[in-house]
């Protein structure tokens, strides 16, 4: 299993504390006195390191390419599809929106849902309220990038952090040309995701759906 260049620090620190916190539960309570404790303290913080490994994996998976189609962006649930009115880059134009939620046990590594020219990209520093609040995409801790296609769509999505989430990676500058399901940044823990597209593309998802990052398409642009 091939684990993402974000959780090395993360992985580290936490195992060092795991084999602390073993130690001083050794010596507190005398392994001799009572090793059932030992072993199921140690097995305890054991799976918990794991937990923390596998948060960080890294699938390797087929890229596919189609520039009729958006993909999803992250592994997660549609939470919310509707149409919106968007004036931080779209000046009041209405779209569609389409919300994943990515749960702990997700994937959280992000990709480009489209190919195309990085055309903006701004951080929000914001609150942190439960990634499924209404409110979390206009309130929380974001990144708003945008990407103009080949054929002139222009495809917005936001990395949204969570109740749980801390820190968003993104790997995005203005200008640079992308490629559709390239990796495009990194959250950390509980989070969503929030996919703008032009108001009148194919939905091909409904509430509730899972979705697959890079491999599932969410829309087909018309």
């Amino acid at each position: 299993m091939k684990i993402n260049k974000e959780g090395y620090r993360i992985i580290f620190i936490t195992g060092l504390l795991c084999l602390l916190l073993w130690g001083f539960i050794y010596y507190l309570l005398n392994a001799r006195e009572d090793v059932g404790v030992m072993w199921l303290s140690g097995i305890v913080l054991l799976m918990f390191w794991f937990f923390i490994v596998s948060f960080f994996r890294e699938p390797r998976r087929v890229k596919i390419h189609d520039a009729d189609l958006v993909f999803a962006p992250c592994d997660g649930r549609v939470v919310v599809t509707e149409k919106v009115v968007e004036d931080e880059y779209f000046g009041g134009r209405e779209l569609m929106q389409i919300s994943i939620f990515m749960s702990v046990t997700n994937v959280h590594i992000n990709w480009f849902p489209v190919g195309g020219i990085v055309k903006y990209f701004k951080y929000h520093p914001g609150r942190f309220l439960v990634a499924w609040h209404p409110k979390s995409s206009t309130e929380n801790e974001r990144t708003t990038i945008v990407v103009e296609t080949a054929q002139g769509h222009e495809v917005m999505f936001r990395q949204v952090a969570g109740v749980v989430a801390r820190r968003i990676v993104s790997y995005v500058n203005v200008g640079k040309e992308v490629r559709q399901n390239d990796s495009c940044g990194f959250i950390k823990f509980g989070s969503r995701i929030d996919l703008l597209i032009p108001a009148d593309s194919e939905l091909l998802v409904e509430i509730g759906d899972p979705v697959v990052g890079t491999q599932t398409p969410l829309a087909r642009l018309k």
